[in-house]
C-alpha cells in the first residue's frame, strides 16, 4: 500500500483535482450568501456534483451521507484530493443481480462471494456501503476515513468503505470471508 501513496497521480487527475478545487472556490461566495454555516461544504457538493454527474447520495443511511460529505469536503479544502461516491445504496433487486451476474461469471456461488455479497449481507443494501473513486481519493480516504467513522473493510476492494459509527472494524481478506468484526473484539 505505500507504494501506491508514493506513486504520483496521473496528470488528468491532477487537472480535475485542480479544476474542481477552483470552481469550488468560485462557488464559495455564492453558497456562502445562500446558506454561510455550510458554504465550504455547499460549494464542495456543487463543483463534485458537476466532476461526478452520476454519482447518486440517495439511499444512504443519513450518518453514513453525512459522514461521507464531511469526508470529501475535507479532503478538497484541505488536501485537494476528490472523493467521488461509484456506488453507494443498493435496493435488494440491483444486489441480488449483481450477485447473480457474478455466480455466472465466476462459476460458483462460493467464488462470486468474493466480490458480490447476497443482499442479505450486503452493507450496500443496509445504506452503510461506499464504493469511493478516484484511487487517490480511497487512498486519502484510508488514511483519514477514522475521523468520519469511514472504514476500508476489505483487503480486495480498495473501493469498498463502510460507516460503522461504534467501533472501527477488522478488515478481512474479501466480502465471502463472514460479517467484519470489530478490532477490539
Amino acid at each position: 500500500m505505500s507504494e501506491q501513496r508514493t506513486t504520483p497521480r496521473p496528470a488528468r487527475d491532477r487537472a480535475f483535482a485542480v479544476i474542481t478545487l477552483v470552481l469550488a472556490a468560485f462557488l464559495l461566495p455564492i453558497a456562502f450568501a445562500g446558506r454561510p454555516g455550510c458554504a465550504r461544504e455547499l460549494a464542495c457538493q456543487w463543483a463534485l456534483r458537476l466532476r461526478f454527474p452520476a454519482e447518486d447520495l440517495g439511499g444512504l443511511a443519513d450518518d453514513a451521507k453525512a459522514a461521507f460529505i464531511a469526508a470529501r469536503t475535507e479532503a478538497l479544502w484541505g488536501h485537494g484530493q476528490l472523493l467521488g461516491l461509484t456506488s453507494g445504496y443498493r435496493d435488494h433487486q440491483t444486489q441480488q443481480q449483481l450477485f447473480d451476474e457474478e455466480v455466472r461469471r465466476s462459476g460458483s456461488s462460493a467464488s462470486a462471494r468474493t466480490l458480490v455479497l447476497p443482499p442479505s449481507e450486503s452493507s450496500h443494501v443496509k445504506g452503510v456501503a461506499l464504493d469511493v473513486r478516484p484511487r487517490e481519493g480511497a487512498l486519502w480516504l484510508e488514511e483519514h476515513g477514522a475521523r468520519y467513522d469511514l472504514y476500508r473493510t476489505y483487503d480486495n476492494e480498495w473501493w469498498h468503505f463502510e460507516h460503522w459509527p461504534e467501533h472501527a472494524p477488522r478488515p478481512l481478506p474479501h466480502p465471502g470471508v463472514g460479517a467484519a468484526q470489530p478490532v477490539n473484539a
